[in-house]
């Protein structure tokens, strides 16, 4: 497991990226946990109607991601998120890559609060993109 960064071992600029192929299992297990049924997610048939023509990864599922990379690898374990800002800018099909992007962006360092850029891409497009806020330990 990664110990995570201190506060003052984080930089402007500094990067991590996280790398999850999205499998209709991983859709199904989101739906049954969050309780999201949504059936352009899993019925293929009715996706077939829909503007996407198959059925797509929950949103807040690829945001999920963001969420990994932060609380594992960038700052790592111990750090507390407090805000997330997101925009869905494309959808997540079944079976595509999802490449997380995490970026410190300012660090405050008297209120212990890190800014971090967030964006998530599936075959170099942007799918989600956002900013968050976190709290780094003591």
């Amino acid at each position: 497991m990664n110990k995570g960064y201190t506060l003052e071992e984080l930089t402007l600029d500094q990067t991590v990226e996280l790398v999850k192929k999205v499998s209709q299992e991983d859709v199904n297990l989101f739906a049954q946990v969050t309780g999201d049924t949504n059936p352009v997610h899993l019925d293929a048939e009715y996706a077939a109607t829909t503007s996407f023509g198959q059925p797509i990864a929950h949103g807040m599922l690829t945001a999920g991601f963001i969420s990994a990379a932060i609380g594992t690898q960038l700052p790592g374990p111990g750090c507390i998120y407090l805000e997330q800002s997101l925009k869905f800018r494309a959808p997540v099909l079944i079976g595509q890559e999802v490449v997380t992007k995490v970026t410190v962006i300012d660090i405050n360092e008297r209120r212990r609060r890190v800014t971090l850029k967030t964006i998530c891409e599936c075959e170099g497009k942007v799918v989600v993109s956002g900013e968050a806020t976190i709290m780094m330990p003591a």
